[in-house]
This record gives C-alpha cells, structure tokens and sequence, in this order.
C-alpha cells in the first residue's frame, strides 16, 4: 500500500491522530467508520469531508463504516454546539435515514469485492439496550471527572445554558457504538472532525478497558470561511447535498464562490485530483487569480461526484450566461433553473399598465435602490442591467414585450445584485 497518511496529512485531513495510526493504516486492511447525524433528510457540505474521507480509505484497501446516529440523532451531540437541539421523533429520524443512505450511495462504492462500504443504524442497538445494563456496562467504566475534562462538556458547562443530563451523555453513547462496532465488524479506527476527538478517544478507551484490546481515532481540523463561519453555513442558509433543497447551479455556484485562500485547501479535501494537478491549478491561481481555474476545477470536480456530469454541464453553461448579453435568447424555464435562487417580485398586469413600466419605478418597487430619486440616479449612472444589459436612461420604460418569453425581466444592480421580476 502506499503511505496513506502521508497522503492524508497532505490534504489537510490530519489534526490529531492516535500513536500508530500511519503505521496501522500502511501494513494492514482496517474497517472504519465515521457517524453521520440524521437531524435533516438530508447531509449537506460539511458532511462530505468524513464521506469522502472514507471513500479514500476504501479506494487505499480498507473497509468503510457510514454509521447512520438513528439512535444518537434522537438525543444530540453537544459536540461543537452552544445549545441544545431539539429531539426527533422515530418517524422523523426514520425518514431522515433514508436520504442520508440514498446520498453517500453516490460517494460510497457498497459493491466493492473484497472491501465494501455498509451502512448501519446505531438505534439497532441503542434502541433496545436497557439503562440497567447500560448503566452496568459502559457507565461504570467512566468517571464524572473523566467526562467533565472533555471539552465538548466543560465548553458547555461554562455556558449560560449549560447542558443537560441527555446530552451530557451523550459520549457514552457514542463510545458504545465504537465497541459495537469493534465486536460486529472487527472495526478498528474512528474518523471525524477535530470537535470529534474526546468521543473518539472515550471510545478508544472503553475497548481497551473491556476487551483489552487498542483501537485508534483520527481527526481532521474543522472548517471556517474567512469570516470565521462554519463551512457551509451561507447568508441564504445551508448547501445541501438534496437538489430539492438546492439546486444543483446555486451548489456548483458555492464552489466556485470559493475564497482565493481557501481554493487549493478545498482541492486537496474535496476532490480526489492528484497533487500534480492541484499544484498545478495553484500556480495558476498564484500568477492569475482573476481567472478563478482553481475555483471552476473544484465546483465540477465536486458537483460531478454529487450530482453527475450533465448537471455540472448545465450549471456551466448557466454560469456563462450570468452576465452575457443574449440572454433574452433563453428560454423562460432555462432563465429560472439559472435564476431560482435570487430574490424575485410578481408583478401583475394592472402594475405593468398598457404602456409598461418606468424603469426607475421599477428599481424602487423591487428595492434595489431605497427611494425613487435613488434608483434615478443608480440607473443615470449606469449601474442598473436589463436582462443583462446595461440602461442608463431614466425615462425607459418595460412592457410585456420586451420580457423575457413575455414573462420575465432580469434586473441588476452592479456586478453581483440580481432580482427577478415575473410577470403575471
């Protein structure tokens, strides 16, 4: 095999690890698993970094473990969280089960010959289990002490909120599942997020306690923007992996949105392009950074491996015709599939008039200026676009006609700000 930790280490996936762990993952074939929450029907970007993860271990020989949390989803991990989450029912974890399962099918290759990837369910044991024997079996194995040095719980414990018992026990629940895992299917390495690391090594500690036997955990650093945002989290909301939830453009959009200082980073976690080609790009994206050909590998390398080739075709056509001038030309339902995701106004007949519509009441009325004497002056200046093209005179007017298959107006302030106007 080839040093697979050294190749870890490279892409950024390697904060904490325990002794042994690159020699472990060089001379032997392990099973390995990383837990994914099923507090949503679907896994959204942050997820795919312990998914793919997992599936460069599979491709290295090794045997993946997408642990589904349909036992921990319903009591919550305060592991990173300054409150505490709202409990799902069965039902509700049941479902979100599902398209979690449906989701890493797509980055998970569960047919391989000699080491497959399974998906299990912690709420098959954790939904039977007793709090006797639990108590008996796992409890007495930990101190209060113990528990309290970790930081997931002492973080919490300072907090106004604090934390309840159900999520205090939360680690415990958690190591269990290792030890499950480690007697069912001889799983030997946990992997996760650095805010994952006492979980993992209480876990680590309950096998070496009751079956004398050393297991290992490694952890990656957790991500942030710039701004010091948790990765994935936008000013529109979450990017989900579901493209009911978001669309295949606005998510290969969020990749080539990148920031410049993220980009080769990104690269090296997210997809699966070898060091010469990202180094590569990065020198590209050193000497020309306006080109964004670092930004534009990483969206199609990642919207392909969630959402296939032809949505990534679609949403590269789509991108080019973000600021070209024949977009008139479109069709209305490829102008929406592009333009779903930015603010839009209905605008009624009796509105529009026989005679159309002042471009600079217009403006105003969809509030891409303040006032009326405002978007005079945005639109004399030359800062407002109809259907991609530049108007600078304030007594235009719009009508039916000019619309987009008689139905729609693109407008837009500046280089970035779009609204979309649809006529009913």
């Amino acid at each position: 095999m080839t040093n697979l930790f050294d190749e870890l280490s490279w892409r950024e996936l390697v904060q904490d690890a325990t002794e042994g762990v690159a020699d472990l993952l060089t001379k032997d074939r392990v099973t390995v698993y990383s837990g994914f929450d099923p507090t949503a029907s679907s896994l959204h970007v942050g997820h795919l970094c312990p998914a793919l993860t997992l599936a460069r271990l599979q491709h290295a020989g090794h045997s993946p473990i997408a642990i589904v949390g349909g036992g921990t989803g319903m009591i919550g991990d305060p592991s990173g969280k300054s409150l505490e989450r709202v409990l799902l029912s069965n039902e509700q974890v049941e479902q979100n089960v599902v398209g979690i399962r449906r989701q890493l099918e797509r980055l998970l290759d569960f047919d391989a010959a000699s080491n497959p990837a399974r998906i299990v369910n912690n709420a098959d044991w954790l939904g039977s289990v007793d709090l006797l024997s639990f108590l008996r079996d796992v409890g007495k194995h930990f101190t209060v002490n113990y528990l309290l040095q970790k930081e997931s719980v002492s973080r919490r414990l300072e907090s106004e909120e604090g934390i309840s018992y159900t999520e205090f026990s939360y680690l415990l629940l958690q190591a269990f599942d290792f030890l499950k895992l480690f007697d069912g299917y001889n799983c030997t390495l946990q992997v996760g997020g650095s805010d994952q690391w006492g979980n993992i090594t209480a876990g680590i500690d309950l096998i070496r306690k009751v079956r004398a036997k050393k297991a290992h955990g490694l952890v990656w650093p957790l991500m942030m923007t710039s701004s010091g945002v948790k990765f994935g989290k936008t000013e529109a909301g979450t990017i989900w992996l579901d493209p009911a939830r978001t669309s295949p453009f606005r998510f290969y959009q969020f990749w080539l949105n990148t920031e410049d200082a993220s980009v080769v980073s990104h690269l090296k976690r997210f997809t699966f392009l070898d060091r010469e080609t990202i180094q590569a790009l990065q020198t590209v994206a050193k000497a020309s950074p306006e080109k964004r050909e670092a930004q534009r590998a990483l969206a199609r390398e990642v919207t392909t491996m969630v959402h296939g080739a032809e949505q990534v075709a679609r949403a590269e056509h789509a991108s080019a015709l973000l600021f070209a001038e024949d977009i008139a030309s479109l069709s209305v339902d490829d102008v929406l599939a592009v333009f779903d995701d930015v603010p839009s106004t209905d605008l009624g007949e009796q509105e529009l008039g026989v005679n159309g519509i002042g471009l600079v009441d217009l403006v105003a009325l969809v509030k891409l200026a303040p006032s009326r004497g405002e978007a005079r002056r945005l639109v004399q200046s030359g800062g407002v676009y109809v259907n991609n093209r530049r108007t600078s005179d304030p007594q235009a007017r719009l009508t039916r006609t000019q619309a987009i298959g008689g139905r729609l107006f693109l407008l837009r302030k500046g280089q970035k700000q779009n609204h979309l106007v649809r006529l009913t």
